[in-house]
């Protein structure tokens, strides 16, 4: 699984459980009468309607089939309230405040220049963006501690418009902050069924900050770069076999088949075991399942949290039942040290750049391709 499942500093594990909603066939709110609805190309879990003075934007629940997980309407500020609004969580926009409680989210609105609408945050010390930690020494961005925990007093005190955090399934509610009568966005994008998909979310996140324009444009070099690859990869044939990520405690976490990774692994040309599991999520499988479905991988792939960079002997005194692995043995291993690269804070919304290091490592012959920005080979 990814790493924010290992560490948890990413985003709150917590699922929303007050929206009256959920009970209702997700696409029927869409299909207003009066609405547009904007077209998206790849996301299944959103729907945006415009309508006359506001917008809305449906979320479907990815862990209850044909069941919402929070429906919003998105009113300008410029505007006055309409009457009769449908229900959902009132936000006006563009957003001015907010607190963000995801690396990823904080990097995405720094990539738009929207770095200053940003009051709070969590799990400060592992944003790994300059700007973010510059804007909390002058006081600018309050810490609000974990994301597990938040302290509430903090977000109060700053008032924000939203609050932008990641919904889990099964995690029991967001405890005190939904007693504070700001809106939750819901930032649902990483259990989307490809890259492409999650990335389009920006969109959403363009009209909530009013860079609608800046959004669409971005999306549109991110779908035109991952689609060469991918034919560049198509073109190359054949990839290598891949496993993906490692054990944690006793259970490795592996990419489901429909997951964004999955996919990505797939849209690369490489040879996934589990290509057919039709998960979006992850699987949990005991090291020996593993072993026997992926151990004789061309390549493997994992990611690792650390100060330095890994070796072999290290990885191995993590789990001794490594080296029964044929990348291991073939010494064919890759791999991202999230501290030291912006594996977490780019890739959700540039998988174009991932895509390239995967196609790189599956297809060593391929050429015209950057070098690698977030996986290196292994060493002794």
């Amino acid at each position: 699984m990814l790493k924010s499942k290992l560490t948890g500093f990413f985003c709150l594990t917590v699922l929303l459980l007050h929206v009256s909603l959920s009970s209702c066939d997700w696409r029927q709110t869409a299909a207003q009468e009066g609405g547009d609805t904007l077209s998206l190309r790849y996301s299944s879990l959103l729907t945006i309607v415009r309508h006359e003075g506001y917008t809305v934007v449906d979320v479907r629940n990815p862990w209850k089939e044909g069941r919402l997980l929070h429906t919003y309407v998105l009113v300008p500020r410029s505007q006055p309230v309409p009457d009769n609004l449908p229900h959902g969580s009132l936000i006006r926009t563009p957003i001015e405040r907010s607190a963000v409680f995801t690396t990823v989210h904080c990097a995405l609105l720094n990539t738009l220049g929207r770095v200053d609408k940003i009051v709070a945050v969590a799990d400060l010390k592992y944003i790994k963006i300059p700007a973010i930690h510059q804007r909390v020494e002058q006081g600018l961005v309050a810490d609000c501690g974990g994301g597990l925990n938040p302290v509430v007093e903090k977000i109060m005190d700053v008032k924000p418009d939203v609050i932008m955090l990641s919904p889990f399934e099964n995690s029991g509610g967001y405890g005190k902050i939904e007693d504070l009568d700001i809106p939750l966005v819901e930032c649902a994008e990483y259990m989307e069924n490809s890259p492409l998909a999650r990335a389009e979310w920006m969109k959403f996140y363009g009209m909530l900050f009013g860079v609608e324009q800046q959004t669409d444009s971005l999306f549109a070099v991110v779908d035109s770069s991952y689609h060469a690859l991918k034919q560049q990869a198509k073109a190359a044939g054949r990839g290598r076999s891949l496993l993906i990520d490692k054990m944690v405690g006793s259970v490795w976490y592996v990419p489901g088949g429909k997951s964004t990774i999955g996919q990505m692994a797939q849209d690369a040309g490489g040879q996934y075991p589990w290509a057919d599991d039709d998960h979006s999520g992850s699987l949990s499988l005991p090291f020996e399942t593993v072993l026997e479905q992926a151990g004789d991988a061309d390549v493997w792939f994992y990611r690792y949290s650390s100060d330095h960079t890994t070796n072999y002997q290290e990885l191995l005194s993590g789990h001794r039942g490594y080296d029964q692995l044929k990348p291991f043995r073939m010494r064919e291993v890759y791999a991202c040290n999230v501290e030291q690269t912006l594996f977490y804070e780019e890739t959700p919304f540039r998988p174009d750049f991932l895509l390239s290091d995967f196609i790189r490592i599956l297809h060593p012959e391929a050429t015209n391709l950057p070098p690698l920005r977030y996986y290196k080979k292994l060493n002794d």
